[in-house]
Order: structure tokens, then C-alpha cells, then sequence
């Protein structure tokens, strides 16, 4: 029986559809290399051309280019003169991109050359900002070294301090209020470490530095509980009664200074646990 039209049109072998399917991934593949693709910046052939670099370096930074950007912005803060304007805009935008590569030391350190080169510049509170922020990324956890946790503190301060009306003002204060917790966390653990292993003098200087330096974080009331506790350890009943007398009018409410220190000024004898 002859095979009419209808029989005549043959749907793709399966090996014809897998050939497809390679063709199109490769053609995929192929156009995204492409489109990632491109010539790294060489700086050497901007020389005396610090506008044309700045340029190509700026649309680097907006591609994320960032191998690029660092490149001709580092050519760029090294070369131009020291009251260009094109060189405050290039310190900030080579700590950009050092902090987009993971790289927060060398982000912190252009910002601060920023700040301290041109203080009057409208990039120069961003700048203080963004080197805090740099220098506390690399302060992990607050029992760790707090060398960069003072250099963040640094840098927000000075931002306080020189620009009391910048619209960076509060995210700067609680940036402060977050080192000063992890501060006063450091201290109190420190003190905690001495008073465990009974050496209570050393014990009693953190938790006084606590109290002293950080009077409104929530480690505060532990530090002065703690040195109550060193206090009655020790017998130094005089100094634990007057701490507790400051406990009762700082925290009224706490059950746990009631515990510590009881209702009655004069209250020197409860236990610590």
C-alpha cells in the first residue's frame, strides 16, 4: 500500500536532536566567553594622558572590572598632581574596588589618604565612612586582636567630629555603639578569664574599665556584678557594698542585682554563685 503525504514527514532522529544540542550549548558557551572577554587595561599607554586613563578606568569600575579599575586608579593617585581633582575621585574609587576584590586593608588605607588629602572635598565624610567599615570587616569576633576594631573607632570619630551635619551621622553612631559593645565584651571577658582563675586584682581592672568606658552597653551590668563578686572574694566588703548601692539605683528592677546584693543599702553579705 503506498504511503500517502500524511506518511511522507519524518520527525528528527534522536541523534539529529542530540547533534542540535551540542551545537547550541557550544554556541551558548561560546557567547558567553565572549561577552567576559576583554583586553586588560595597560596603563603604560595613558602616559601624560591622566584624563583618558581616569576615563578608562572609570568604565572599568562600572563593568566591574576590577583588576582594571585598581590598575589605572593606582597609576593614577601615584601620578597626578597632589591638587587635581580627578585624584580624590581616584582614591575613592581604587578603595572601591580593592574592597569589591576582598581586599578591606588597601580599600581602608586609599580611603583615609582621601580624607586627609582633601578634607574639604564633598567624597571626604563618605571616605571616613568607608574606611571604618574596611577596618571593621577585619575585625572578626571581639575576642579577637582589636587592633583594626580601633582603627574603624578611629575613623567613624573622626567623621563626627569634622562632619557633625553629614546625612552619614547616624549610620556612623551605630556603627560606634557596635565597636563599643564588642569592646566592652573583650574587657569583660578578659576580667572574667582573670576572676575564674582567682587572680581577682586583675579581674577587677577589667570590669572597672568596662564600667568606666562603656557605661551604656548591656555588658556593663554583667562587669558590675562581676566585681561584686571580686569584691566579697577577696573581703573587700566596703567596696562591694558601695558597688552594690550603684547597682540598686542603676538597675532597680534587676533580679539579678536583687540577688547579688539584695533590697537594703547596707546589704553586704549574699552570696555570689
Amino acid at each position: 500500500m503506498a504511503s500517502g503525504p500524511r506518511n511522507a514527514v519524518k520527525m528528527p532522529s534522536v541523534a539529529l536532536a542530540g547533534r542540535r544540542a551540542v551545537v547550541l550549548a557550544t554556541l551558548v558557551s561560546t557567547a558567553a566567553a565572549l561577552a567576559g572577554c576583554h583586553t586588560p587595561v595597560d596603563v603604560k599607554k595613558f602616559q601624560g594622558s591622566p584624563e583618558r586613563l581616569y576615563d578608562v578606568s572609570y568604565r572599568a569600575y562600572q563593568r566591574h572590572r576590577w583588576d582594571d579599575a585598581v590598575a589605572g586608579f593606582e597609576k593614577l593617585t601615584l601620578e597626578l598632581p597632589a591638587h587635581d581633582t580627578l585624584l580624590a575621585r581616584s582614591y575613592y574609587y581604587l578603595g572601591v574596588a580593592h574592597e569589591k576584590k576582598g581586599e578591606p586593608l588597601l580599600a581602608a588605607q586609599s580611603f583615609s589618604r582621601l580624607a586627609d588629602a582633601f578634607p574639604d572635598d564633598s567624597l571626604a565624610a563618605p571616605a571616613l565612612f568607608a574606611a571604618g567599615r574596611s577596618y571593621e570587616h577585619m575585625w572578626r569576633r571581639p575576642d579577637l586582636d582589636a587592633t583594626y576594631g580601633q582603627s574603624a573607632l578611629s575613623e567613624y570619630q573622626t567623621l563626627l567630629a569634622l562632619y557633625p551635619s553629614s546625612p552619614l551621622k547616624d549610620r556612623t553612631d551605630r556603627r560606634v555603639a557596635h565597636l563599643q559593645e564588642w569592646f566592652a565584651e573583650k574587657d569583660y571577658k578578659n576580667g572574667l578569664h582573670y576572676y575564674h582563675r582567682k587572680a581577682y586584682d586583675s579581674a577587677i581592672i577589667y570590669f572597672k574599665d568596662v564600667i568606666k568606658n562603656y557605661p551604656n552597653v548591656p555588658a556593663t551590668r554583667d562587669a558590675y556584678l562581676r566585681l561584686v563578686d571580686s569584691y566579697r572574694a577577696i573581703r573587700y566588703k566596703d567596696d562591694a557594698a558601695d558597688v552594690c548601692n550603684t547597682l540598686r539605683i542603676t538597675y532597680p528592677q534587676d533580679p539579678g542585682v536583687r540577688e547579688r546584693c539584695g533590697t537594703g543599702t547596707a546589704n553586704t553579705t549574699a552570696e555570689h554563685p
